[in-house]
């Protein structure tokens, strides 16, 4: 099996007497779709920001290519090619798009002082790179916030990809999109993994991560509910561990014991009188 690109052992994360995580193991591989799922409340937004450099775990350590790492702010992770797409996506909706692929890395010209912003570059490299995975820009001057929620994200997928990212995380990357635009980034998700990414696809909705999915980790109240290759686990069998199982039969039988005392008094109450 391939050497996993990113891995957590013991990961553990405590705000105060707050335990967010506990135990956390987990281990995402070149290649590969590694999805992880969990209700609101899991874990999941404390999760990537300790992968994305944002938050040091209390306890345990993470390993980059084998070997442990500290990352003391997000741009220590950027630099050993974590690449994280939050849900706000980090993009200027009035800048441009190929302002926006290149923020913060921008190609300049002209001799210093006197450099500035090149912008033939700089679109002619955004639109090959977006092309390269299968994005057509109509015109990458045009301001990002002119495009879609699911052009959007691909344009984030695309940068990450340029810019030589080794593990991709995607934070709730369908949460807000219909289902063309879902689509469209669940076909980019695929594309990262065939070009060799680590893909942490980080979700609660079992029915965008299932079908480009290889492994799941489960996440419940900030700890490893187990983690399961796709051939080991059905898309129903990921939906009943999320619900919580028990939890849910046993609300279902409280919600109807209430609508039954609430029909049962409705029959027995006198009919109104004209």
């Amino acid at each position: 099996m391939i050497a996993p690109a990113m891995a957590l052992r013991g990961v553990t994360k405590r705000f105060g007497s707050v335990i967010a995580l506990r135990d956390v193991d987990i281990e995402v591989r070149p290649g590969e779709v590694h999805c992880l799922l969990g209700d609101n409340g899991a874990g999941k937004s404390t999760l990537i920001k300790i992968l994305s450099g944002v938050f040091r775990p209390t306890a345990g350590e993470i390993l980059i290519d084998g070997g442990p790492v500290v990352f003391r702010n997000p741009r220590d992770a950027q630099e050993r090619g974590i690449a994280t797409v939050f849900q706000d996506l980090g993009m200027i909706p009035l800048m441009s798009i190929s302002r926006n692929f290149f923020l913060g890395r921008e190609p300049l010209k002209g001799i210093f002082p006197f450099r500035r912003f090149d912008k033939d570059q700089a679109n002619t490299v955004a639109r090959a790179a977006m092309a390269d995975i299968g994005i057509d820009v109509r015109d990458p001057t045009q301001a990002v916030g002119t495009l879609s929620g699911g052009e959007r994200q691909s344009v984030a997928i695309a940068r990450a990809i340029h810019f030589g990212a080794k593990v991709l995380i995607l934070d709730e990357p369908t949460s807000a999109l219909g289902v063309h635009q879902a689509a469209m980034v669940l076909k980019f998700v695929i594309e990262a993994r065939l070009r060799g990414l680590a893909v942490i696809f980080i979700s609660h909705n079992i029915h965008h991560a299932y079908p480009v999915g290889d492994v799941f980790t489960l996440l419940n109240r900030g700890q490893n509910q187990g983690t399961y290759r796709k051939s080991e686990i059905s898309r129903e069998e990921v939906m009943q561990i999320m619900s919580g199982g028990e939890d849910l039969r046993s609300l279902e039988a409280e919600i109807e014991g209430l609508l039954s005392a609430i029909a049962e008094k409705e029959s027995t109450q006198p009919a109104a009188t004209a």
